[in-house]
């Protein structure tokens, strides 16, 4: 049984944690976000959502094997499942992921842009959501320097404390001058943001690239007035 649908059974400590949180997929559903690119995203019974890709549709052919430069433009393409509100502004957000090893993912906050410049080939990156908005790494041992729980361009995250290969919890403390990231309980980066980008947008899930698979659960979010 999934967190959702034994919460009635918490003890009372745990759900005091989730005072003033609301599930940002209620009733395991998806009416609330809208798919970016050609990412495969679906709810399973137990409430975990799954992003991945249909290679069978979209798969390179042998004379794409040939010509590498061809096969990066689309091996890079992004896909990203994005909140169909676009004016979140400051709040905590949590969410608990899990991707395939040697993967890649991230949460995108404030992408006035919707990550349209991140889902074509080839790929624009300097229009990606990390340069207009904020994106937040994912990633279980993926060749990039920034790891798990970095600001991506702007801090590196601390290291060791993500759990490789298994479930991982995420919470982003969203500011109007403050981005803090905490995995697993313990804050691993944080940062004051660029003044000049949005202090609001929408909430974003991605899938890295054509071979990405991500799994994410429990996402909730309790914004902060004022």
């Amino acid at each position: 049984m999934g967190f959702l649908a034994a919460a009635s059974a918490l003890p009372a400590a745990e759900k005091d944690k989730w005072k003033g949180y609301t599930d940002l997929f209620p009733n395991r559903s998806m009416d609330q976000w809208e798919v970016i690119g050609d990412g495969y995203w679906r709810m399973m019974r137990d409430g975990t959502l799954v992003g991945e890709r249909e290679l069978r549709k979209t798969g390179p052919d042998a004379k794409w094997i040939e010509n590498y430069n061809l096969y990066k433009s689309w091996r890079d393409i992004q896909s990203w499942l994005y909140t169909k509100r676009n004016d979140f502004g400051q709040f905590d957000l949590h969410l608990e992921y899990w991707l395939r090893n040697a993967g890649n993912s991230g949460v995108s906050l404030r992408d006035t842009s919707r990550a349209q410049y991140a889902v074509v080939a080839p790929v624009d990156y300097k229009k990606t959501p990390s340069k207009i908005g904020y994106e937040i790494q994912i990633n279980n041992n993926y060749p990039d320097k920034y790891p798990t729980g970095s600001i991506y361009t702007f801090v590196g995250a601390k290291v060791g404390v993500q759990i490789d290969d298994d479930w991982n919890a995420m919470d982003i403390e969203s500011r109007n001058d403050l981005i803090r990231v905490s995995i697993n309980g313990q804050v691993v980066a944080k940062h004051p943001g660029d003044p000049a980008r949005s202090k609001t947008g929408p909430i974003g899930l991605q899938l890295h690239d054509q071979y990405s698979v991500a799994m994410f659960r429990n996402v909730r979010i309790r914004e902060i007035k004022g």
